[in-house]
């Protein structure tokens, strides 16, 4: 895969295992063991993925991503999460962290998870930017080069992960999609039992997007089946 991924996490073991996996997948890494030492790391390194830990000395992983999009440039964002700590998991994805899983976790699935991400932005790189970079719904306009949305010309800041299922949405109006295809085609895998990660996203789009997320004009629900796209 060639890529250089930063790992920003305290515990030494850890970190040094995903180190050593992500070299199975020809990926080089650097590991950062507390926030600021992260940041650093970032401003000086190119990097084409972040695999973050929340809790960490000096800096906690919710800083660390907000310093990482204030930058501007879009990069991949992992975090590492207890199982127990939802709100967590919620902060960080409001803050721009595009996917999270939770310890203890199996290497496999994390392997998978970072491949996804890969795989959505080779994808999205591979779409010739002058014949489709933009899509316009109604009053919704969504610009891909930039990753820019806005409704009746009003900005619309989302995260990385919203972005790219509202786009999902709006490439396919009319079509309904089941949780786990969501899962599949905008996140890029599918695991049992994380529905719940397309349904805190599905809510948080609507309430950015939608005039009454109560009555929502573009993320429909189908119900028994999932959701559709409705605006024209």
């Amino acid at each position: 895969m060639n890529k250089h991924i930063l790992i920003v996490e305290d515990n030494t073991d850890l970190a040094s295992l995903i180190q050593l996996h992500l070299a199975d997948i020809q990926c080089t890494s650097d590991i950062a063991a507390d926030g600021s030492k992260a940041v650093r790391y970032y401003e000086k390194n190119d990097y084409d993925l972040v695999i973050l830990d929340i809790m960490l000395p000096m800096m906690d992983g919710i800083e660390v991503c907000k310093r990482i999009r204030a930058q501007g440039k879009y990069i991949p964002i992992m975090m590492l999460t207890s199982k127990t700590s939802e709100i967590d998991r919620v902060v960080g994805l409001e803050v721009g962290a595009d996917d999270y899983i939770s310890k203890p976790f199996s290497i496999p699935e994390l392997l998978a998870r970072i491949k996804a991400q890969f795989r959505s932005i080779d994808a999205l790189k591979e779409v010739p930017i002058e014949a489709s970079d933009h899509i316009q719904r109604g009053d919704l306009s969504i610009h891909l080069s930039n990753r820019q949305v806005s409704i009746a010309e009003k900005a619309i800041e989302l995260t990385a992960k919203e972005f790219d299922l509202l786009v999902y949405f709006a490439k396919h109006p009319g079509q309904v999609f089941t949780r786990t295809q969501l899962l599949d085609h905008v996140w890029g895998y599918e695991f049992e039992g994380y529905d719940h990660t397309v349904n805190t996203h599905i809510n948080r789009l609507r309430i950015k997007v939608e005039e009454d997320p109560a009555k929502p004009f573009y993320i429909l629900t189908v119900w028994g089946v999932g959701y559709k796209f409705g605006g024209k």
